[in-house]
């Protein structure tokens, strides 16, 4: 067997009769995942395509189902190929990042639309309930005052971004089921549209329940956002949690020297 094999040579060979020659070095499952991966890259599998069987591959290649096996473990933990229960083993779909800035207090649907990007929601919940402590102490709410949640699913196109858990006090969102788009755009029409907040951002890994809905392996990055926000009279009015795919976003902050020119200080 030879000990050279390029991207363009193993995107012909992918579906090929030719005989394959596997990437030299590591064990044979790594050296099996690396000619996927030269596969995907070189265009002879794309975004969405479905992958040989375990058993055709294993033929062709002249290895074990056991180190099919492995190999497209690996790949699936990584987030280049996506089981789906009954259909089998695909790549993944491109995703597009997306940048957002930490200085503007905008909503989801209008930073998504600055960018030129249609995205849409999947409601996941929409109710009133009896308030956790955490959301009486953070939206003050008073006694047998309700709490009113809304949690939606954020995708652009068929990408999973985000998932977004918005809790506010029942006098403030009385009727949850009538929020459409932009829960913003919705309490600016009452006059209760925030105008400034608090935002945490913490790296975590995915659980089963949120992985599955983002459409990424269990244990994947992701970025967990608390955002506290006010209205003008100091009150607060929202408590969001959200999940942000770690493959999907970053986020970017200006900085500024304290006492610079032009930022409120005086020149030395």
């Amino acid at each position: 067997m030879g000990q050279k094999n390029t991207v363009a040579e193993t995107a012909e060979t992918f579906f090929s009769d030719q005989p394959v020659i596997l990437p030299p070095g590591g064990p044979l499952y790594l050296q099996l995942k690396r000619w996927i991966e030269d596969a995907i890259a070189g265009g002879a599998i794309k975004p969405g395509d479905a992958l040989p069987s375990e058993r055709d591959l294993a033929i062709k290649v002249d290895v074990s189902r056991v180190t099919v096996r492995k190999a497209v473990a690996q790949l699936v933990h990584e987030g280049v190929l996506v089981q789906r229960h009954g259909s089998g083993t695909f790549v993944a779909p491109a995703t597009q990042r997306v940048e957002q800035s930490l200085s503007q207090l905008t909503s989801f649907t209008e930073d998504m639309a600055r960018r030129g990007m249609s995205v849409r929601a999947e409601w996941l919940d929409r109710g009133l309930y009896l308030p956790s402590p955490e959301e009486t102490v953070i939206l003050g709410l008073s006694p047998g005052e309700r709490a009113s949640r809304i949690a939606r699913l954020r995708l652009s196109g068929d990408v999973p971004l985000a998932v977004e858990r918005a809790s506010l006090s029942s006098a403030v969102l009385p009727k949850p089921e009538e929020v459409a788009d932009s829960l913003y755009k919705y309490l600016e029409t009452f006059g209760n549209r925030p105008i400034r907040a608090i935002q945490r951002i913490r790296a975590a890994n995915l659980g089963e329940d949120d992985a599955r809905l983002l459409q990424v392996p269990v244990g994947s990055a992701s970025l967990h956002i608390e955002r506290t926000s006010y209205l003008a009279s100091g009150r607060v009015i929202e408590f969001t949690r959200s999940i942000y795919r770690g493959d999907t976003y970053d986020f970017v902050a200006e900085l500024r020297l304290g006492d610079a020119p032009g930022n409120g200080g005086t020149k030395p």
